[in-house]
């Protein structure tokens, strides 16, 4: 029934869209057939909607000119999207949408029947959602707010950025758009300074300034498109390694998703996977000592062989 709830609902929402809709029309929306169209227009028209129709080939169905549902009707599930959806909001942008989070949450609570109301916050506590940033970004909610604001207003911004390196440099930005990465806020814009594109780390801006320097986002330019594009995983090399029995299971929990693994009788497993550098490949499979064996790429073997006889010196004698 809830189903048909939400049919009936949206059919009135899709003939409130425009003046008149053929049940062809409607069908295909709605994803069912014609004959459940003409049953739902008449369970409609029992509910007391007020509806008419028109034959001909430019006929159709239509509400009453100037009617309109109450603005807020939604079922428990819609409900629970909106719930979720603003705490989402508040979990990724933090101090910058908390009034608008409590409006919104509040103004909910007061429109939705009490039935509905008990119902949704039953939901909500059985679906949480926590943890996205991977670090806490509270100290740089006036740098996100204040990048938020230039976004908008198409002003330019000068950055004070700090590299991996920890070199520090001035760079006057035309910010484009702010985006939530792998846990992770990134500044994407066109670095005048540069001459080009760039994205910018959010937790290694020092300071930001706004100028007053109109710009314009080209047409084409996608944000979603961009990062997709500059942040996506480069597989350089192809690891191959042997994995002991006893840390296979932890292997399997933490990196199944990313790892193709093959089972061995014995427990142990062999593992292969893309990495982007052997710098990172090298510091991976030492973390794990004598339980991970290196087998391909050679170049990897060298560098893990090279690494462990270092450290192994540094405490002969010791």
């Amino acid at each position: 029934m809830s189903n048909v709830a939400t049919r009936l609902l949206s059919m009135i929402l899709l003939m409130q869209s425009r003046p008149t809709w053929k049940a062809s029309d409607l069908a295909d929306e709605l994803g069912v057939s014609e004959r459940t169209v003409h049953r739902y227009i008449g369970m409609l028209e029992e509910l007391g909607i007020p509806l008419y129709s028109e034959r001909g080939p430019y006929g159709g169905f239509a509400l009453v000119r100037g009617y309109k549902l109450p603005p807020l009707i939604f079922t428990a599930e819609e409900a629970t999207v909106l719930y979720m959806g603003a705490n989402l909001v508040g979990e990724v942008w933090g101090q910058t949408y908390k009034d608008a989070v409590t409006a919104v949450t509040a103004k909910l609570d007061n429109v939705l029947p009490d039935d509905l109301r008990h119902e949704v916050a039953s939901a909500r506590q059985s679906l949480v959602i926590s943890g996205l940033a991977a670090r806490d970004y509270r100290p740089w909610e006036p740098i996100i707010h204040t990048l938020r604001e230039c976004i908008m207003h198409r002003c330019g911004v000068r950055l004070i950025y700090q590299s991996f390196a920890l070199e520090e440099t001035s760079r006057d930005i035309e910010p484009y758009a702010l985006t939530f990465h792998g846990g992770l806020w990134y500044l994407v814009g066109f670095c005048r300074l540069r001459q080009a594109m760039r994205t910018f780390r959010v937790d290694r801006i020092q300071r930001v300034t706004p100028l007053k320097i109109p710009f314009t986002i080209p047409r084409d330019f996608s944000a979603r498109d961009y990062i997709t594009q500059t942040l996506s995983f480069e597989q350089n090399y192809t690891v191959v390694v042997d994995i002991a029995a006893n840390v296979a299971p932890h292997i399997r929990e933490r990196y199944s998703h990313w790892m193709e693994l093959t089972e061995h009788d014995d427990g142990s497993v062999t593992a292969r996977f893309g990495a982007s550098t052997l710098e990172w490949a090298t510091g991976w499979a030492l973390s794990y000592g004598e339980a991970v064996k290196v087998l391909e790429p050679p170049e990897l073997i060298a560098r893990v062989r090279a690494a462990a006889e270092a450290i192994l010196q540094q405490y002969m004698g010791v």
